[in-house]
């Protein structure tokens, strides 16, 4: 890339089309968690079947992700992201007349297709559009757009479902996606390249495991974990179908790898070109973005539900509760690129995930039912500082190793990894908080000699899930229990919930403790822009040697 080339600057509409596109998926997915209990009421189903909108969004995006990667490369990004920006329309069409759950899972599904050509589309257009310093900060605007989408879709969310419902939060984004797609006449059109091949046989390995693996973990509560269940579909040999769909997903990963190492060796186009993983510290960019975005889902997913089904409060007292951290993401990310120049990517990931362990082993310690208390409000400040800092963080780092005609496949690779984590950390927060409930409420029954054995005989301890006291109420009155035995009942269980969340919040802290190791192996040195032409001979081997001089 000449100096000239760096040096001229670039009209920012463009980015504003890319932001605006980035805001949409962010705030649909943002925007399902703060109508919780609205969809609860309206569907009529639990609160974890609307989190399986979420995974069902998120397995779309992550099992297709590359395939759109390749679609932008042969058509060009600018064509195709304006017809997936009208897919995108259609789905949140589909979303605010919603009469079902299922009706409302198959639009999430829809929305997750389009949006695995749209993620891709993002890091293609702004490799299209801008370079230098104009290009770190469009990469740094693209991570604060996602977290100012979440911002956006608590606060609008919190108030439109409260005082409206929840319907009109998703027709928000059909106006949104309206204007995407007028302002994507602004974007410069890129050249199609009928020369990339789809790799087919890449792309069902793909699917296939990635779904595999998304499936199995958003069904380990209801499957089990071992022993098969009574709604498991199937069992072998008395097993849960769910772990075994993880393992197999593992397994046809694996394959998938092989199989585009022997593509890329005859000559052909691999569904991802694995050059973009060569060095062992972009394969660290990727295990930090996994656990970065898989933590943000759990705490997403966690906050909303003890608010509105545990505490039974409105999606506005939501909105309040997540403020502190959403706006902490948002302006943590969008500062963070001022570091860029002067802290090394190691040293940045190193104190973001630091900051997660803080803030969520202060959140174990401190949180109690409400979440709007100060010592509260400061954990999700410093959790929210280790986030901003770091998605955008890991993001560049893929951005900036990769050659321009690359773009795609780093998209499309962020894009995978990023919704595998939103998917297997929503559903494994799910699975696991009902495990810890279901685990804490039994130990708790047993060893209480206050609740008569006729009157746990009535209760289906098989299902046990989140309800407010006063569901439980409602269930304990029908048993005719004593109302001394239905205080201590509700007793039980406001306990096992402040239990079960506590245990979820230390685990948590624990899976960003081993992030550090990957965060270890970032970059020692400052990142540059996007390379124009691959660099021959790259190889991880010449990135050390190449940190160490600079070190």
């Amino acid at each position: 890339m000449s100096t000239t080339a760096s040096e001229v600057r670039e009209s920012w509409i463009p980015m504003i089309a890319i932001a605006l596109a980035q805001v949409l998926m962010s705030f649909n997915v943002a925007a399902l968690p703060v109508s919780l209990a609205g969809m609860v009421a309206s569907f009529g189903v639990p609160p974890t079947t609307i989190a399986t909108g979420i995974v069902m969004y998120s397995l779309a995006v992550a099992g297709f992700v590359m395939l759109g990667g390749k679609l932008v490369q042969r058509f060009g990004s600018t064509q195709v992201f304006r017809v997936v920006i009208g897919l995108f329309a259609i789905a949140q069409v589909l979303m605010v007349i919603a009469p079902t759950a299922i009706f409302m899972l198959t639009a999430q599904l829809l929305a997750g297709l389009a949006a695995s050509v749209i993620v891709p589309a993002l890091v293609a257009l702004i490799a299209h559009h801008y370079h230098g310093p104009q290009q770190a900060t469009a990469v740094g605007a693209l991570g604060s757009a996602r977290a100012a989408a979440g911002v956006s879709a608590f606060l609008i969310g919190g108030l439109l479902g409260t005082f409206i419902g929840w319907r009109p939060v998703f027709g928000i984004l059909v106006v949104l996606a309206a204007i995407v797609f007028v302002l994507s006449f602004k974007l410069k059109p890129q050249s199609a390249r009928p020369q990339v091949k789809i790799d087919l046989v890449g792309v069902v390995l793909a699917a296939a495991s990635i779904i595999m693996i998304i499936f199995g973990f958003n069904n380990l509560n209801r499957f089990g974990l071992g022993v098969a269940r009574p709604a498991a579909p199937f069992d072998i040999f008395g097993m849960s179908p769910a772990p075994i769909m993880i393992v197999v997903g593992i397994l046809l990963l694996q394959v998938f790898l092989y199989w585009s190492r022997r593509v890329q060796a005859r000559g052909g186009t691999p569904l991802l070109d694995l050059s973009i993983l060569a060095s062992g510290q972009e394969r660290a960019a990727i295990y930090a973005m996994f656990t970065v975005v898989g933590l943000e889902s759990m705490l997403n997913f966690t906050v909303p539900l003890y608010i509105q089904i545990v505490q039974g409060r409105t999606p506005i007292e939501t909105t309040i509760a997540m403020m502190p951290f959403n706006l902490t993401v948002f302006f943590t990310a969008m500062l963070v690129v001022r570091l860029y120049s002067k802290v090394t990517p190691r040293r940045i990931a190193q104190a973001g995930f630091s900051l997660c362990i803080i803030g969520l082993l202060w959140l174990a310690y401190v949180v109690r039912n409400d979440w709007t208390a100060v010592p509260v409000m400061l954990g999700l400040i410093t959790f929210g500082i280790g986030q901003g800092a770091l998605v955008t963080l890991v993001f560049n780092v893929l951005v900036t190793s990769a050659p321009k005609e690359l773009a795609g496949d780093v998209g499309a690779l962020r894009g995978t990894t990023q919704n595998l984590a939103a998917g297997v950390g929503t559903a494994v927060s799910g699975a696991l908080l009902v495990g810890l409930l279901s685990a804490g409420i039994m130990y708790r029954i047993a060893e209480n000699p206050r609740l008569p054995a006729e009157v746990v005989g009535q209760i289906d301890l098989e299902s046990i899930n989140f309800v407010s006291n006063t569901q439980l109420l409602a269930v304990m009155q029908r048993t005719g229990a004593a109302p001394e035995v239905v205080a201590e009942a509700v007793r039980v269980n406001t306990e096992a919930r402040l239990t079960a969340l506590k245990i979820g919040l230390l685990i948590m802290a624990a899976v960003a403790a081993l992030a550090m190791v990957p965060a270890s192996r970032l970059p020692g040195y400052l990142p540059g822009e996007i390379p124009a032409a691959p660099a021959p001979g790259r190889s991880a081997k010449r990135e050390d040697e190449s940190e160490a001089a600079t070190a």
